[in-house]
Order: structure tokens, then C-alpha cells, then sequence
């Protein structure tokens, strides 16, 4: 790891599906769909135009390939919160998230992952 790394598990470069919504009292309910760009058992990154903060918590439905969970691929549904933002925009004006997940329960693959 670099020194100024703060991560403790390793990221897997995986495009994977994500689905999220911000969490907590005032937040938004509206879910987005988009694809995480990096994934760990601790954590992912995804580029979004959702109006994220630092410090926000959402809740996401990600898939989990073999690759990262060490066993079978899983569907990951957790709570996280954003830990930073990368404001340098993506061609279609989304910015980019890094989040931490606090907690999470697996479930078997569903086949909507696939379509």
C-alpha cells in the first residue's frame, strides 16, 4: 500500500451494477442505477449525478463477483456512507464516490443482474 493509502482491503478494478439511494431523514428517496468503477469487500467506487456529500450515508445493492468476496458471486445489499468526492467530472457530467460500507447482508445472485 502507499503511505498515504487508508484502505485495508484491496480494490478489484470491476464494473459491476449498483443501485443506491441517499439514506437518512431529509435525503432523497429517488434510487439511482448506475455501475461501480472499483470494488472491495470494504468498500467501491462509482461515478454518479446524484447530489452526494461527504459524510452522507446511502443504501446500495451492489454485485459482488467471485473476485472480491474470495467464494461464490453474491448480490450485496448495505449501508454506507460517502468518504470523498472526486469532483473532476466524467464526459456526461457525473462526478465520482468513494464509500465505505458500515454493514451488509448477502443474497443469492438474482437474475435481473444479467439483463
Amino acid at each position: 500500500m502507499k503511505p498515504t493509502e487508508r484502505r485495508q482491503l484491496a480494490r478489484v478494478n470491476h464494473r459491476t451494477p449498483l443501485r443506491f439511494r441517499a439514506a437518512g431523514v431529509a435525503a432523497d428517496k429517488t434510487e439511482h442505477f448506475t455501475e461501480a468503477l472499483n470494488v472491495s469487500r470494504g468498500g467501491f467506487f462509482f461515478a454518479s449525478s446524484a447530489p452526494l456529500q461527504v459524510g452522507m450515508p446511502i443504501e446500495a445493492t451492489i454485485h459482488m463477483s467471485a473476485e472480491v468476496t474470495g467464494n461464490g458471486a453474491q448480490e450485496m445489499r448495505c449501508t454506507a456512507r460517502i468518504v470523498h468526492v472526486r469532483n473532476e467530472p466524467y464526459g456526461d457530467g457525473r462526478i465520482g464516490f468513494g464509500v465505505e460500507i458500515e454493514k451488509y447482508q448477502t443474497a443469492a445472485v438474482q437474475e435481473r443482474w444479467t439483463s
